[in-house]
């Protein structure tokens, strides 16, 4: 009796074969960013990111160009999951004062969820001029732009005083912060970081001066 011929096996999918790339690429980038905020990016090697990441140096260079390019690499994919997740968690929010304060909280439980990551944004990225140039003409103008919308819509709806400039408040709001970040990195105290969120908004909203008590009332 003839033997069947043997079954080929199946075509593997395009997703199976880019998964375990995929994964690999995460590794080697979760790797650098803990390598970057312990070490420092100038100091750090690329042999210490391969060593984190449990791979061979040489497999570093097949996903990246180099050490600057992992670094850019990191803030690219950073920023685009904080503008997804921006305009996401803004589904639904009507008020502009609604809005400023979820994009608020959730810029800082981005980064307050991952020192490491806050170390490598608030520090290391901030030594160069080549970063700091791509890192304020790129994905931080689209971010500042979730922003400027909001403040906008806030000056449409009488909210937000007309003559200020939208575009500034944004600076402002995303400085305010960032600077906030900045101290929660720098603190030898853990806290839940997003709770400033609403000591910011608040000072953002009505500035630091008294609020007239209110007038009239009962006999």
């Amino acid at each position: 009796m003839p033997r069947p011929a043997p079954v080929p096996p199946p075509a593997r999918r395009a997703a199976d074969v880019r998964a375990p790339i995929a994964d690999k690429r995460d590794a080697i980038m979760r790797a650098a960013t803990h390598v970057f905020a312990q070490h420092g990016f100038f100091n750090a090697q690329v042999a210490d990111v391969a060593r984190a990441a449990g791979v061979a140096a040489g497999t570093v260079y097949l996903y990246f160009r180099s050490k600057d390019d992992l670094l850019v690499s990191l803030f690219e994919r950073t920023m685009k999951d904080a503008i997804a997740e921006g305009r996401a968690a803004l589904v639904g929010a009507t008020d502009p004062r609604e809005r400023l304060r979820r994009i608020a909280r959730l810029h800082l439980e981005r980064l307050g969820r991952d020192r490491d990551l806050a170390v490598v944004f608030q520090v290391e990225l901030r030594q160069s001029t080549k970063f700091m140039e791509r890192f304020s003409s790129s994905y931080l103008r689209e971010y500042l732009g979730i922003i400027r919308e909001a403040v906008e819509a806030g000056q449409a709806a009488g909210l937000f005083r007309a003559e200020i400039n939208p575009t500034a408040a944004a600076k402002i709001l995303f400085g305010a912060l960032d600077e906030m970040a900045t101290n929660w990195m720098l603190s030898r105290r853990r806290y839940p970081l997003e709770n400033d969120a609403d000591t910011v908004l608040d000072l953002f909203l009505h500035g630091v001066g008294s609020r007239p008590a209110p007038t009239g009332g009962a006999a």
